[in-house]
């Protein structure tokens, strides 16, 4: 169905960073600040990016393997810093 089903599948560790922007960026301006409707989905997110990386080192084979845990290891820290302004972010003067 998909022409190139290995890329699609590269590519949703980031695809899932930019969601949590996008659901940030969006529940901000539509919810009050730290709202348990914008927050909780955030909470869930970099777990479920974690999770994709680790999918993507199973399904590796050989060589291919250590390139998808050098992926994981620049990404990961990475979407935990989006991840942690993203909450920042959408808790706004919550803790004020």
């Amino acid at each position: 169905m998909f022409p190139y089903p290995e890329q699609y599948r590269v590519a949703t560790p980031p695809l899932t960073t930019a969601l949590m922007v996008a659901w940030a960026l969006l529940s901000h301006s539509l919810l009050a600040d730290a709202s348990p409707l914008a927050l909780y989905p955030l909470f869930m997110l970099f777990p479920v990016v974690i999770g994709l990386h680790l999918y993507l080192i199973w399904l590796a084979k050989g060589m291919s393997r250590l390139d998808q845990c050098f992926y994981a290891l620049v990404h990961i820290p990475l979407a935990f810093v989006v991840w942690t302004f993203t909450i920042m972010h959408v808790n706004g003067n919550a803790f004020s």
